[in-house]
């Protein structure tokens, strides 16, 4: 059975996402909202990875994730961030739950 898009966002990210300081909202179908504490500057990255291009076809999710999260805070060191969210972007064919 396929999952809808508000699917996976209820079973895999909602219940974890209002838990962070600074959370004012959120994810939801298209944005959450973020509270910087003042005086200080908010640095968003988002490298989407696609398959067979920076990945293999086979690799597996958690190995994805992985690289995804790597890539962007490879982004968020060049500009001497520090990491306190992330974003998530998914390009996905069909989801199944099994």
């Amino acid at each position: 059975m396929s999952l809808s898009e508000f699917s996976i966002i209820e079973r895999y990210f909602r219940r974890s996402s209002t838990q962070a300081d600074n959370v004012v909202l959120g994810i939801g179908d298209d944005a959450a909202l973020i509270a910087p504490p003042a005086g200080e500057l908010l640095a968003i990255s988002v490298d989407t990875l696609i398959a067979g291009r920076h990945f293999a076809e086979q690799t597996t999710p958690a190995d994805i994730g992985y690289k995804s999260l790597a890539v962007n805070l490879s982004d968020m060191a060049a500009m001497g961030a520090t990491p306190r969210w992330i974003t998530l972007s998914l390009a996905l064919p069909e989801v199944d739950e099994d």
